[in-house]
């Protein structure tokens, strides 16, 4: 469903199937590409020429820019044929601000390829009720409309796939056109139901078809879930008593899986869980200085113990793993797993294959830069001195989790790969395993996030952690949700093991509140990073990343003794994930409208998914007002475009906030009141009127 701003009220209602037709087509001549009934700019739409994507229960919107000369009417059709071979056809409507563009809402519920086509007709019905509404009200014509009215009713009462009820109407106006005044053919000319019959099956004297296109659609956890990330080690670790770690493991973390799927998650996401390198491994907050017992980077990936089809003996072996992975299915979550290509100096890769390094003109391997961060204990893998055996090794490496029953990888730094590599990895394992999902975590030019979208990944880490102002999140959110909806999917982390935003670490608890109803509200794949229920906003003095970091050093963290304290914000994320579940509206990417208030520091947006999609036969619609402003009461008028939502401008409503249960009598223009330092954020849900 296409994203909306307030100045795009009509909310678009996707029609039922219509019964399939042939479509119309009339002859082009050589060497003419513009067919009879013009058919531009089809979307969906992925720039660099891939096929879009959907996910199964995404509802896509389908649109064409189509016209003909002249005044006559035409009408346009989009024809799906599912990856089952199903075929169903679909009405479009023109929208109504000059473009010629025609659009419709689809749900798409089967995986797999999806092909479509849109066939544009001349509306002979339409252009005649047109004309002849028109003429009748001048006192024109008025014996010429009737009898050309009279013929092609006729015509279409003949035709042998109209229901009987429908001929028995069509026969009934023929009769009421012989001899008809003017006011009788203006009755007939514009008679709804008499439209309605020929919107399901038009007159069609002249006709245009499109190319077939593709279209992928995926299954729905590529598209929606909420992610939580942990270091299985830290997890049931133990300080002992001469301060040296006993680490935890695969199965001293199962431990914690009830915690986390209590709070709504549904995707556990580890980070790397291999062997880890000694040779400059990282101690404490990155120093190039180890302490005895420090785990070191579970990035700096390999030791004598193996590379990245091995796992870290400390965690366990591969009979832990595979329990861990069990439990965590009993609890409703599914495992996604870190993959970081790239080695520890002891990986033996390093051994087996230096070619598949960077070698300096010293004769030493080249070790990871991303200036000014400096990674001494990770190589780089260089993909071109023999691509052909490194890209059979990743692919090995792959289809080795996805045996044990890995599906989802979130994959590190993929920026630093060649987009050709991943493009044929990712079609590699999905040609066998359709199902598994990648998400690429590349914080870098639009250009390349857009490209690693289109070639493959289901997911795509975003901007969003440095979007904080009103003006970012309006121009981002709408970015995502409309520009590049048709590939590339955002998952919305409010923080990472390695990011902790100068919002985070100075707008205190309520700017976890507010980032973390906004992340999970905003779009329909969002996640955090383990501690963020317990405000962990200190960083490391000149870094966006926190102090102390776990990806150098073990954390013991009380989970249940900070909720009973009522220090966590576990309550809130447990809340919000219901709320998630509770509503289908927020299942949905391109959804979202944005509508104004009076403050620059409050954001208003709605996310609204009409009842032929919801499920449960009612509209759903949430609105969420935001105070942005961690350190304030904000006091503002908000104004709403309540037309998104079929309700007319200065008509009352009833909204329920979701986080308190305060109930109020709203209308399009609203008086608001948000403390950051109690409930900055209002949640509401939009109460059907009786």
């Amino acid at each position: 469903m296409a994203a909306r701003t307030a100045q795009e009220p009509a909310a678009l209602r996707s029609p039922a199937r219509i019964p399939l037709r042939p479509a119309a087509e009339t002859g082009t001549p050589e060497g003419v590409k513009a067919g009879r009934i013009p058919l531009f700019s089809p979307t969906p739409h992925v720039p660099q020429g891939y096929p879009p994507k959907a996910f199964a229960g995404e509802v896509v919107p389908f649109g064409v820019v189509s016209f003909r000369e002249g005044h006559d009417r035409i009408g346009v059709h989009v024809r799906l044929i599912d990856p089952a071979g199903g075929e169903s056809l679909h009405r479009l409507t023109a929208r109504q601000d000059g473009t010629d563009r025609w659009v419709t809402d689809i749900a798409l519920d089967l995986e797999g390829p999806w092909r479509y086509r849109f066939e544009g007709f001349a509306d002979d019905f339409a252009t005649w009720a047109h004309a002849a509404s028109v003429k009748a009200e001048a006192g024109v014509d008025i014996a010429v409309m009737s009898a050309l009215g009279a013929k092609l009713l006729t015509s279409a009462a003949a035709e042998k796939d109209r229901p009987t009820a429908e001929r028995t109407r069509l026969r009934g106006a023929v009769k009421r056109l012989k001899g008809a005044e003017a006011g009788e053919l203006t009755a007939v000319s514009t008679d709804s139901g008499l439209a309605a019959v020929f919107a399901d099956r038009p007159m069609a004297s002249l006709g245009s078809v499109s190319d077939w296109l593709e279209l992928t659609v995926e299954r729905a956890r590529a598209g929606v879930g909420s992610w939580y990330e942990f270091f299985p080690r830290s997890e049931g670790a133990v300080r002992r008593k001469d301060g040296t770690v006993k680490s935890g493991t695969f199965r001293s973390a199962i431990k914690r899986l009830p915690g986390v799927a209590g709070m709504g998650f549904d995707v556990l996401y580890l980070v790397p869980v291999h062997p880890i390198g000694e040779t400059n491994r990282k101690g404490r907050n990155n120093t190039l200085t180890t302490e005895p017992g420090d785990p070191g980077s579970p990035y700096a990936i390999g030791s004598p113990d193996g590379g990245h089809d091995a796992l870290h003996p400390e965690l366990g072996t591969e009979k832990d793993f595979t329990a861990l992975l069990r439990a965590a299915q009993k609890q409703g979550l599914e495992v996604a797993l870190d993959l970081a290509l790239q080695a520890s100096p002891d990986h033996p890769w390093v051994a087996e294959h230096p070619e598949w390094f960077t070698t300096l003109p010293d004769g030493t391997i080249a070790y990871a830069e991303n200036p000014p961060k400096k990674y001494q204990d990770i190589y780089p893998l260089n993909f071109d001195n023999d691509p052909e055996g490194i890209y059979a090794e990743m692919l090995r490496v792959v289809r080795h989790w996805v045996g044990l029953g890995v599906r989802i990888f979130r994959v590190d730094n993929p920026h630093t790969k060649p987009l050709q590599f991943w493009e044929w990895l990712i079609a590699q394992v999905n040609a066998k395993d359709p199902g598994v999902v990648f998400l690429a975590e590349a914080f870098t030019r639009p250009a390349v996030m857009r490209a690693l979208a289109a070639v493959g990944f289901q997911q795509s880490y975003s901007y969003f952690t440095w979007r904080n102002t009103k003006a970012e999140l309006e121009e981002f959110l709408t970015s995502v949700s409309q520009e590049t909806s048709d590939y590339m999917r955002p998952n919305l982390f409010v923080n990472t093991h390695d990011i902790l935003t100068e919002y985070l670490q100075y707008g205190g608890r309520a700017a976890y509140r507010i980032r973390a109803c906004i992340a999970a509200t905003a779009a329909p794949t969002w996640g955090v990073y383990a501690g963020y229920e317990l405000i962990e906003n200190v960083a490391r003095p000149g870094s966006e990343e926190n102090i102390d970091n776990e990806k150098y050093e073990f954390k013991f963290r009380d989970w249940d003794g900070a909720e009973q304290r009522g220090e966590s914000l576990a309550p809130l994320l447990r809340r919000l994930n219901a709320i998630r579940a509770e509503h289908p509206a927020l299942g949905q990417l391109r959804n979202i409208s944005f509508h104004w208030s009076d403050d620059d520091a409050v954001l208003v947006y709605s996310k609204h998914l009409d009842a032929s999609f919801t499920g449960t036969g009612h509209d759903d619609t949430l609105i969420v007002v935001a105070n942005l402003d961690p350190h304030s009461v904000r006091e503002t008028t908000v104004h709403l475009d309540t037309r998104i939502w079929g309700v007319q401008p200065g008509d009352g409503f009833e909204v329920e906030d979701l986080l308190t249960g305060a109930v109020w009598s709203w209308n399009d223009h609203n008086y608001v009141r948000l403390d950051a330092f109690a409930e900055p954020v209002h949640i509401l849900r939009v109460k059907e009127r009786s």
